[in-house]
């Protein structure tokens, strides 16, 4: 597990972003301080990125959304705001408060969507308002998530007060989000985020689900795998990226697995072949080390959506102007053991790093760092959830932060919960109200819930791990596919 790089921080941020002394974890959270202006290091106007120059539209047909079906009675607006399209719903027996919701990854096209949170019944139920915003841009754009996010909160009630309901702002506003949504909302709750964004906000209080929570460290483990994955198949990677790999990719993938899913043999599991075996146990340690589930997930269908990722730069299509990935810190590990053998000394001298543009995601003049950090500076209650056996985003990415949280020690205010599924954010809607309700009575209360230990790796290893907040209750919410899947996977046999 690499440690994140020391971070060049600018002087007026510096007496900002030192964090306060944290509360006693079993009482209240300590409440938010005021959001301070930092002003402009210097003049001028920042570069441009392809990014910036990429056009989207709302699609306006689209943001009508009809009442939810034995749901409280309530109010559903929609509109544009600035360039992003909106959704807010607020029940007729509203309780003051707001909740922010962010999407996750919605491709690279160039229209605009709004989704409302899984979880919509029960906030609705519970008398909170939610808005969720498009964003302004599509791509893994987090800079334009946070900003638009923000800005939605902000005009609450403004919108509803041109809708002919006087509100008063929210006393409360929470944020959750899912996958790339989730690092939305763990950067929106960060201090070095809080101070540097235009639109400025404070949140009492963040869910991030199935979130990107070690940011860029995310593309680290994409070009780790491929490259692990080039080694094994015995065609290593010589430069970065990879030249013709859309040739030789396919060649890569064909030495590694007898089946694929998405290829010849659409639906089908991924199979390795006897030459592959030894990646599984790589990308195993890669994505989080032994934890129950692993030959499941790692047969999934989320195998194709990674190698989705492979073969690009480390510009993460064109959200940065240099590369940003690196993976000079990457540990690769061929066996369970954390004591590296003398065989896997000589993988990671042979292997080939990739390496970073220094300060490809800088500090910027401008607002937002083009790519959020999620560095776990964090004043509130943060309460997460991520599947086990997700390969996309993988738990390494709640180990990471975890990691983060402990160097500065806000790690009071962080509470993780692993959860038994093999996808991307399958999560079912009794898991995401749990970890919703307990970070509310944590921060309402000052009732600190339970959470699981993600970084003991005898802890992680159990076959019993992320049972105590798997939950296979069905919801009318619930996705039928989801609960079948589930019921394939083998059970908890203690809570």
């Amino acid at each position: 597990m690499r440690q994140a790089p020391v971070r060049r921080i600018l002087p007026s941020l510096l007496a900002l972003l030192v964090l306060s002394a944290c509360g006693d974890s079993d009482g209240p959270a300590p409440a938010p301080p005021p959001v301070q202006d930092v002003p402009p290091v210097a003049t001028g106007p920042e570069a441009q990125r392809p990014q910036d120059t990429r056009s989207y539209a709302v699609v306006e047909a689209s943001l009508p959304f009809a009442a939810l079906s034995g749901a409280p009675d309530s109010d559903r607006w929609w509109g544009v705001l600035g360039k992003a399209g909106y959704q807010v719903e607020v029940p007729k027996n509203w309780n003051g408060m707001l909740v922010m919701y962010a999407h996750g990854y919605n491709g690279t096209g160039p229209n605009l969507s709004v989704s409302p949170p899984a979880i919509r019944r029960h906030l609705l139920s519970q008398g909170y308002a939610w808005a969720a915003s498009s964003y302004s841009t599509n791509y893994y754009d987090v800079r334009a998530g946070v900003e638009d996010t923000n800005a939605l909160a902000l005009a609450f009630s403004d919108i509803a007060r041109r809708n002919g309901r006087t509100l008063a702002a929210p006393s409360k506003t929470y944020i959750i989000g899912t996958s790339m949504g989730g690092h939305v909302t763990a950067a929106a709750v960060d201090e070095e985020n809080t101070a540097t964004a235009n639109n400025k906000i404070r949140y009492a209080g963040a869910v991030p689900m199935c979130g990107v929570l070690g940011d860029t460290e995310l593309y680290d483990y994409f070009a780790a795998y491929q490259a692990a994955a080039m080694q094994e198949a015995g065609t290593p990677a010589t430069s970065w990226p990879v030249r013709d790999w859309a040739t030789l990719g396919p060649q890569v993938q064909a030495k590694l697995f007898s089946s694929f899913p998405g290829g010849a043999t659409p639906g089908a599991q991924t199979v390795p072949t006897e030459q592959g075996m030894r990646l599984k146990r790589i990308v195993e340690n890669l994505s989080g080390g032994p934890r129950p589930l692993w030959d499941y997930a790692y047969a999934g269908p989320m195998q194709a959506t990674v190698w989705g990722t492979f073969g690009r730069d480390g510009k993460m299509l064109g959200i940065l102007n240099e590369d940003v990935v690196s993976t000079t810190s990457i540990v690769y590990q061929l066996d369970a053991t954390p004591a590296l053998s003398n065989e896997e000394i000589a993988y990671n001298s042979a292997i080939y790093r990739v390496q970073a543009t220094p300060d490809a995601n800088r500090l910027r003049r401008d607002g937002l760092r083009w790519v959020p950090k999620t560095n776990a500076q964090i004043k509130v209650p943060v309460v997460t959830i991520h599947t086990l056996g997700d390969l996309y985003v993988p738990f390494k990415m709640e180990q990471i932060y975890k990691r983060r949280a402990d160097a500065l020690g806000t790690s009071n205010l962080l509470v993780q919960r692993a959860i038994r599924g093999i996808a991307h954010c399958d999560f079912t809607i009794a898991e995401q109200v749990s970890a919703f309700e307990a970070m509310i009575k944590w921060e309402q209360q000052g009732i600190k819930p339970e959470g699981d230990d993600v970084l003991t790796p005898a802890v992680v290893a159990d076959p019993q791990y992320g049972c105590r907040f798997t939950d296979n209750t069905p919801s009318p919410d619930d996705s039928a596919a989801l609960l079948a899947t589930r019921a394939t996977l083998p059970q908890c046999t203690r809570p």
